[in-house]
This record gives C-alpha cells, structure tokens and sequence, in this order.
C-alpha cells in the first residue's frame, strides 16, 4: 500500500522532481552560474511571453487536445499593431487598449470558424499563422520599428527601471521584494489550511496532514529562495506581476467557476457534456477568443522587453506555449491540466533555454534537447492513461 502511495505520489510530482534534478545539474555544469540574481531575473523576463501564452493554450488543450498555431503570428502582429500606434503617437494606454483588442477579435474570429463552423482548430489557426505572419510584414513594412516610450517600456518590463521600487528602503537587498515573498507564503498556507478544513467539514477526503505540512514548507522554501534571488538584483520586475495576475486569475477561473468545470468536462466527454444541456460551442468560442487576448499581452510583453517590433518576433512561440502545457502535465487527450502545472512546465523550458545558452551550447541541439523534453512528456502522458485503463 505505501509502495503504490509513493508511486502515485512520483508520478504526480514528476515535472516537479525533473526540474528540481533539471536546475541542480546546470547549477553544476554552470558552476552556480545560472543560479545568479541576474539570471533568475532573466530566466523571467526573457519567458514572460510563455506564461502568458501557455496559460491560454491550457484551455484550449482542455478541450480536447486543441490547439492554437496561430499564437506566435498574432504576437508579433499586435506587437507590430501597437509599435506603429506609439510611433505615430497615441497615447500609451489607448495604444495598450488597442493591442488587447485586436488580440481579442482575432481570438474571436478564429474561435467563431472552430466552435460553431467546425472547422477543425489545426486547419484554422494554421491559416492564421500564415495570414498574420505576412500582414505583421504588411504593418511594418518589412521594417523595424523602434519603442521610445518610457512609461510603457517601464511598465511592460522593457527598461532598466523596470521594477517595483523598494518601498521600505532596504540596503544591498530589496526588503520590499523579500516582504512580497513572505506575506505569499503566508497566503499560501492559509488557502491550504481553509481548504484543508472544508474538505474535512463536507466530509470530502482529505490530503494527509503529514503530506499536506511537507509540501507547503518545501513550496515556501522555494518561494522565499525565488523572492531573495530577485532582492539581491533590482527587486521584482514588472514583468512578473503581469505573469502573476495572468497565473493567478486563470487558476481561479479554472478550478473554480462554472466556465473552467465546462471545459474539463469538454475534454473528457464532449458529446455526454453536450447532451447534459452545455452549450459547447460557446465554450470553445471563449477559450480561443480568450486565447487571442493573452497572445495580445504577450505581444505587449514582448516588444515592450525588445522595446522595438520586428516582422521576426513570435517565431516558434506556440511550440514553447504548447510544449509548457505538455510538459506541465496537460493531457494530448484533454481534459487534464492546471495552471500550476504549466508554470512548471514553461519554468522547466526557460531553465533548460537558460542553462544551455550558458554552456555556449548550439542553438540547433537546443531544440533537439527541448523536442525530446517534449516528447518524454506527452510519452509519459500516454503510458500512464494506458496503465489507468488496465
């Protein structure tokens, strides 16, 4: 009995264990390198755009095993939108306004072809790749397009004053950064223990007590390690509380409102959820409707970070939102993933993008090394539905 708790226990903590072991080997062939403050506040700001992304995608996968290949294009395509506003002038925040909108009604547009003409989502977000791949050419006229306003590359996580100021004036550490790491974890402890005893109340089954005080003190551990990281550097980048609000709203929406149940229950059976009374179509509108906003952000993020727009930017940015949801746990099948899982799924990536730029190791056998990740996840995703069903 304790064997199969363990085994269970491995395998649901598998991405979790392979980071940790992922991050310790490069802290070794680095020589502690990659665990810089520099670096961590790096390995954040350079994959902001895959939180975002890959939080999207997750619900889309939900469905069924979906996805969206047009994210990348559409990145770069708002980024180009929003480049040429701020150029001619437009106030920042309409400019911001604008990107999230076209992000939106692109999402819209694509979500309307899938959902309620059933188009299948490969063929249309295949044909939205292509087309705004070649109008972000169109926008900018094969052009760079520089961003020299201030306040949205500050913002946005673009600039070097990037970051939440230290309000409580510390010396050498960011107290600021470090107060933020406790009060999380705090906050954490406290969601775990009210949810602990609501299970207990509703007569539900409970996680072990036992279990359930190690994992939030190894949890806490990593989370105060992270928050001192980033104080030893300039504090907390302003691109993290993007990825913050995106994470923790999506995690709410998924675990618990009546949108986030309907798409688990797409993905595990859609004609039963359709005859149950669902309106399934509107679910699947929503999620790449919703899905084209976040690219929208992520396009803000990115040429914010690159504080200029390039026909180039977004190349291959679905295959690392997709790979994180993969690698984070989600199912090929669908319905199964969490928010949770993606963040260590997209953290898994950077660290490995990270670790392998700091080895000076060539950018070609990067993707041979996160292609088989890749496939090591969806494999493991496989094997393990097959062993469930004997």
């Amino acid at each position: 009995m304790n064997n199969a708790k363990l085994i269970a226990g491995i395998k649901k903590y598998t991405m979790i264990i392979a980071l940790v072991v992922i991050t310790i080997f490069f802290a070794w062939r680095t020589g502690g390198k990659i665990l810089l403050p520099m670096n961590v506040t790096n390995l954040i700001a350079q994959n902001a755009y895959v939180y975002v992304l890959a939080t999207g995608m997750l619900l889309c996968i939900l469905t069924g095993g979906n996805i969206d290949l047009s994210v990348g294009s559409v990145v770069c395509f708002v980024g180009a939108v929003g480049a040429k506003m701020l150029d001619k002038g437009f106030n920042v925040w309409v400019s911001v306004l604008a990107m999230l909108i076209v992000g939106l009604i692109i999402g819209a547009f694509q979500g309307y072809w899938i959902a309620y003409q059933k188009v299948p989502p490969f063929i249309a977000t295949l044909a939205g790749m292509l087309a705004f791949r070649g109008l972000s050419n169109v926008v900018l006229d094969g052009m760079t397009v520089s961003i020299t306003n201030q306040t949205f590359i500050d913002v946005f996580g673009g600039g070097s004053n990037c970051y939440v100021p230290d309000f409580l004036g510390g010396t050498g550490i960011n107290l600021t950064c470090m107060a933020v790491g406790v009060v999380a974890c705090l906050i954490y402890i406290i969601v775990q223990a009210r949810s602990r005893m609501d299970c207990i109340k509703k007569g539900y089954v409970s996680e072990p007590m036992g279990s359930m005080v190690i994992k939030a003190v190894l949890i806490c551990i990593v989370i105060l390690v992270f928050s001192y990281k980033l104080a030893m550097n300039k504090g907390i980048p302003t691109a993290l509380i993007w990825i913050m609000l995106v994470v923790l709203f999506y995690g709410y929406v998924t675990t618990k409102t009546r949108i986030g149940r309907y798409l688990y229950a797409i993905g595990g059976n859609e004609k039963a959820t359709k005859l149950s009374g669902i309106n399934t179509e509107r679910v699947y509108f929503i999620a790449y409707a919703n899905m084209g906003m976040l690219a929208g952000l992520a396009g803000i993020l990115t040429i914010a970070r690159m504080t200029s727009s390039q026909p180039t930017y977004g190349q291959s940015y679905e295959m690392d939102a997709i790979g994180s949801c993969f690698i984070g746990g989600a199912s090929a099948y669908g319905g199964v993933g969490t928010v949770s899982g993606v963040v260590v799924g997209a953290t898994l990536m950077g660290v490995i993008n990270l670790g392998m730029s700091i080895m000076g190791v060539d950018a070609n056998y990067q993707k041979v090394v996160k292609g088989l990740v890749l496939l090591f996840a969806v494999i493991f995703d496989v094997l393990s539905k097959k062993e469930n069903s004997k």
